[in-house]
């Protein structure tokens, strides 16, 4: 205390050097970054935004950090519902299914979306609707304790059920938070207010991933996948919880949404149906092989699920960190499409890593999500900017339904069930499997080149928010870093002919 008396007075005395200067300005900004107060307040500022809606902005980020705690164990593709799928005895096309489960409930979204728009009641639907889906995940932990293990399929086609069914609940979720946290964060400050969530849920899920790798390697079995869907199910509930204290706000007054005609609309809107269709294709290519790594990883890499998680979970967060405000900013000042097509092109290449695996070797799924998370961070930014850009305020939740619904559908649902139709014939053909001797690498390999072929067919064709292209980008952060260089040089100098 003293010494931080000590260094403020000799500021007010004008006593400090420039670099002590500079010593003080960067302890006092860390610790703002701690409390994660004064950043948020910067950009509240610069928006000029009312007390109440600072309050649930900030709420909105604690119900964002929670959500991401849920997601660590019931997202498609987690360690998690990895290692359940495989205790209850799915085999490669049934593990796909229950990943895409969720996926496939997203049709839902449109006769929802329109409900939310004619009504205005997404409050209401988060605390019964969201609620009960989060709930459900209790049971789902549960399910080795209260349904018999004879026949053998009764346990995992129930908790496919019971996922269908909070996936199918959790609909009113998407198409109420999206069109909610529009109405609250402004558009000027919005890329940077979404970089700036990320890092909190980025922390979150490192510590979540942490505990539970470190839970599922010293308790496994049954005992430790039901403690971690619980807990899970618990922080999904103080997820929606947040809501209930948060101001709802509200734009534009009811829609009376007809779901033939405001399809046709979408369609006619050619910035947001041409990205939509970009996604989906994405979406498609991505979870071919994506929802399967941590399979393979675990599995026939045979990796710990703490090996596992530091290697995705908490290196992707950390890079995530690291990288997501530069994102961020890149976003407001040269809007979307350029970051887009920067991010997707690294994005698309990083699993090819994954062809150089061998068993009890980490260092391709680190290198995959160590330079994947810094380009993947910035094409979900890019994609969300795009998304909301492109929908009228009056519709966004119709038009929020639609995007998820297709990409859901026809992107990632597909692509997890087409991926899982690959490994399943491949496995039981004789003569493929003579031929392609790892089905993992092999899928890998086809899904990064239809990946690549839909980043350089379909993003040149989409519209930007700003007047600025690819090659502008380039251009201008050129000039930045030859003028950052040569400010470096003329400081260096001048210390120099000082120290003569």
């Amino acid at each position: 205390m003293k010494i931080h008396i000590y260094f403020i007075s000799l500021l007010l005395y004008n006593k400090l050097s420039v670099g002590e200067n500079t010593l003080l300005h960067l302890f006092q900004k860390g610790y703002d970054y701690i409390i994660m107060k004064k950043p948020f307040e910067k950009l509240f500022d610069e928006a000029g935004l009312l007390p109440e809606i600072r309050r649930s902005i900030y709420l909105m980020n604690f119900a964002n950090a929670f959500g991401t705690l849920w997601g660590v164990v019931s997202a498609s593709g987690s360690s998690s519902l990895t290692g359940y799928a495989k205790y209850l005895g799915a085999g490669d096309f049934v593990y796909g299914l229950l990943t895409a489960i969720p996926l496939a409930a997203a049709l839902l979204q449109i006769p929802f979306a329109a409900r939310v728009s004619r009504t205005q009641k997404r409050k209401r639907y988060i605390m019964t609707y969201g609620m009960f889906s989060r709930l459900l995940w209790i049971f789902i932990g549960l399910v080795p304790f209260f349904v018999p293990p004879d026949p053998d399929w009764l346990r995992l086609w129930t908790v496919i059920f019971l996922i269908g069914v909070s996936s199918a609940y959790s609909s009113y979720i998407n198409v109420s938070w999206m069109p909610w946290m529009a109405d609250l964060v402004p558009i000027e400050i919005r890329g940077r207010w979404l970089s700036k969530r990320d890092l909190i849920t980025s922390v979150a899920s490192v510590s979540m991933g942490l505990l539970v790798a470190y839970i599922l390697d010293r308790l496994p079995g049954v005992t430790g996948y039901t403690i971690v869907i619980i807990m899970a199910a618990i922080f999904g509930m103080l997820d929606m919880l947040c809501f209930f204290f948060m101001e709802e706000v509200y734009k534009t007054p009811p829609v009376s949404l007809k779901i033939i005609p405001v399809c046709k609309q979408i369609i006619s809107n050619k910035p947001f149906f041409k990205f939509m269709i970009f996604w989906t294709a994405w979406s498609f290519t991505a979870n071919m092989c994506g929802a399967y790594l941590a399979r393979y990883a675990i599995t026939e890499m045979g990796l710990t699920y703490m090996q596992y998680t530091l290697c995705s979970n908490v290196t992707a967060a950390a890079i995530t960190i690291l990288c997501v405000t530069y994102w961020g900013k890149l976003l407001d000042h040269f809007g979307s499409k350029p970051v887009l097509w920067c991010a997707c092109v690294v994005a698309s290449l990083t699993p090819l890593f994954y062809l150089l695996s061998t068993p009890g070797n980490i260092w391709p799924t680190l290198l995959h999500n160590l330079l994947g998370a810094a380009f993947w961070c910035g094409a979900n930014l890019a994609a969300t900017g795009l998304q909301l850009s492109a929908s009228p305020d009056d519709q966004r939740p119709s038009y929020v339904a639609f995007f998820s619904c297709f990409t859901s559908l026809i992107g990632s649902f597909l692509g997890i069930l087409f991926g899982g139709m690959i490994l399943e014939e491949i496995n039981k053909s004789v003569t493929l499997s003579a031929v392609i001797t790892d089905r993992y690498k092999f899928m890998i390999a086809v899904s990064v080149l239809l990946r690549i072929c839909a980043v350089f067919i379909i993003i040149p064709r989409l519209d930007n928010n700003r007047d600025y292209t690819l090659g502008g980008m380039f251009a201008e952060l050129k000039l930045r870093l030859v003028a950052y260089m040569k400010y470096l040089n003329y400081n260096r100098n001048r210390k120099r002919s000082r120290s003569e």
